[in-house]
């Protein structure tokens, strides 16, 4: 499949995510006051679009808390910043098993929710989109699941896109594209899908040009994809995601760092990307651009 660069690109900046992070680097916002402000820094910086977790703003632990989440989305909309919204819907698909001797019960820090609570501060907060993760995997951690099983996804899905709220799949292997597609087909998602495709995450598809390309290659050529890499590979893959036809999503969430020994900030990797995408004769687009090229919904809460 011969490549074609995208000429039109948007930016989402991972402000804060839900990994250990917390401790790391003093950037990496907590409280929902600093996630506003980085993701408010973020936008000015050049990124459309925020992806949006919230954190206990005293341990910096991740938290779905209700009122955190109406803060930070009150937050960024009170502000004179326009910037479209996209909140976490990953939270409570967390099974952490007792060992390999004793799986059960399941051990401290499992969080297993319902498909009603899993997209409560969805509905409540109403943001343009939410994140969908397509499929159980192994990740990272030795007893750890990312549990998201056909049923809870299409209940989910349907959730979602009867609240006007476009659904942003992420993909972190090839089967979490097959079963998108299967969503589709079954009507649960519209067919102009927004599909993220989440490389390098242990134990997903590995970050490697082969790996990612077949990734790319499964994307049906009417849905909308961006790719982000971690670490290191975060700047490499805003080059990789915009020659194979993508986006760009960059941020804290996947990378602390802007160069070897210095810890980066939100704005700096949005700042960074946008160089790059420029350089490569690309425009980097803004909000309004991406709320008609992916038809969201801007409204307030309850509006």
């Amino acid at each position: 499949m011969p490549l074609t660069m995208n000429k039109e690109v948007f930016i989402t900046c991972a402000i804060t995510g839900s990994g250990g992070t917390q401790d790391r680097s003093p950037h990496v916002p907590r409280s929902p006051k600093q996630i506003a402000k980085s993701a408010i820094a973020a936008a000015k910086a050049g990124a459309a679009i925020v992806h949006c977790h919230v954190r206990d703003p005293e341990t910096g632990r991740p938290s779905r808390d209700l009122a955190y989440y109406r803060e930070v989305t009150d937050r960024i909309r009170d502000s004179a910043v326009d910037v479209v919204l996209n909140l976490t819907a990953g939270m409570g698909g967390d099974m952490i098993l007792g060992g390999t001797e004793n799986p059960l019960p399941l051990a401290a820090g499992t969080d297993m929710a319902g498909a009603v609570e899993r997209v409560a501060h969805v509905a409540e907060c109403l943001p343009e989109i939410c994140t969908l993760d397509c499929g159980t995997m192994n990740f990272a951690e030795a007893n750890y699941v990312m549990t998201n099983t056909p049923g809870m996804l299409m209940e989910m899905g349907r959730m979602m896109t009867e609240l006007g709220v476009k659904p942003e799949v992420e993909a972190f292997d090839t089967g979490h594209l097959w079963y998108a597609k299967r969503l589709v087909a079954d009507g649960v998602l519209k067919p102009d899908v927004l599909v993220q495709l989440c490389m390098g995450v242990p134990w997903g598809a590995p970050d490697d040009l082969n790996t990612f390309m077949a990734m790319v290659n499964n994307v049906p050529e009417n849905w909308t994809f961006s790719a982000f890499s971690l670490g290191r590979h975060q700047m490499p893959y805003v080059a990789a995601a915009v020659l194979a036809g993508g986006h760009v999503r960059v941020g804290l969430e996947d990378n602390l760092w802007l160069d070897k020994g210095v810890l980066a900030t939100n704005q700096q990797l949005v700042a960074r990307s946008k160089t790059i995408i420029e350089a490569m004769g690309a425009r980097v687009i803004g909000p309004d651009e991406v709320r008609k090229q992916l038809k969201l919904i801007k409204r307030a809460p309850h509006g």
